[in-house]
């Protein structure tokens, strides 16, 4: 059974009409940079929770959340009205395996993200531990349209933290953007224009890839890289090249 704690909300972030971030200051306990908790607010005498990954480095005690809000949805209309004050639950201990010591040995990291599930992958480079094995990191956020790439501008403060290890590379599938790929992330990798636009080459013999995002994506994603590049399911039992987490 879940602890649940009370977490102050510290600031909400607006970034578009159906994206935003919350932050929280509450009592947890450390997580694993990757990883998520679960908000939840009482709601005509009900407790309504949803899992969010973390945004925030383990190190930052400012948690924080990047969430859509879903019109007809019970929580995250309700997380987006909360002004800073406002109390928000959450649970005291982080869930999840998307995390880097679930990553075999590889040469380059392939960090591929769609929406909101972009998150987990900030949190994971902010914190920097465990990135020295890997010779190459790559960052793809897709997202609809060019003001949906909430977090941008933070990526590319990264990358220049990393000084050349770090390639980054945001996707639009709605609108031409200078600099972005226009598309889905599958066809990307099918035609080959990822790679051209990152300089690098997918490879099952050097490479791990992390899907996190819509399941539509991760599954078609998946297929993709089983069928072209003879990549499969990162098991503990069965090592493989892709490993991978959902966000509904």
């Amino acid at each position: 059974m879940a602890e649940w704690v009370n977490g102050k909300v510290t600031q909400v972030k607006q970034w578009t009409d159906g994206l935003f971030s919350i932050i929280v200051d509450a009592p947890i306990d450390p997580f694993t940079a990757g990883q998520f908790a679960k908000l939840a607010l009482e709601i005509d005498g009900e407790r309504v929770q949803r899992a969010y990954s973390y945004v925030n480095a383990p190190s930052d005690p400012n948690l924080e959340f990047y969430l859509v809000t879903v019109p007809e949805g019970k929580l995250s209309p309700r997380l987006n009205q909360l002004r800073p004050g406002s109390e928000v639950m959450i649970t005291k201990e982080a869930a999840g395996f998307f995390v880097l010591d679930e990553v075999p040995e590889c040469e380059t990291l392939w960090m591929l993200a769609t929406g909101t599930a972009i998150g987990p992958y900030l949190s994971i480079l902010q914190q920097g531990a465990g990135l020295d094995r890997f010779k190459n990191l790559v960052l793809v956020h897709a997202a609809r349209f060019a003001r949906d790439l909430s977090y941008l501008p933070l990526m590319q403060q990264l990358q220049q933290r990393y000084n050349g290890k770090l390639r980054i590379q945001t996707v639009v599938s709605r609108e031409d953007l200078a600099g972005s790929l226009t598309g889905r992330v599958p066809a990307l990798i099918e035609d080959g224009r990822l790679e051209a636009a990152t300089g690098l080459i997918l490879n099952a013999e050097t490479d791990h890839v992390m899907l996190c995002g819509n399941p539509q994506m991760v599954r078609d994603t998946q297929q993709t890289l089983k069928d072209q590049r003879q990549m499969r399911k990162h098991l503990r039992r069965k090592p493989g090249h892709i490993t991978s987490e959902h966000y509904w």
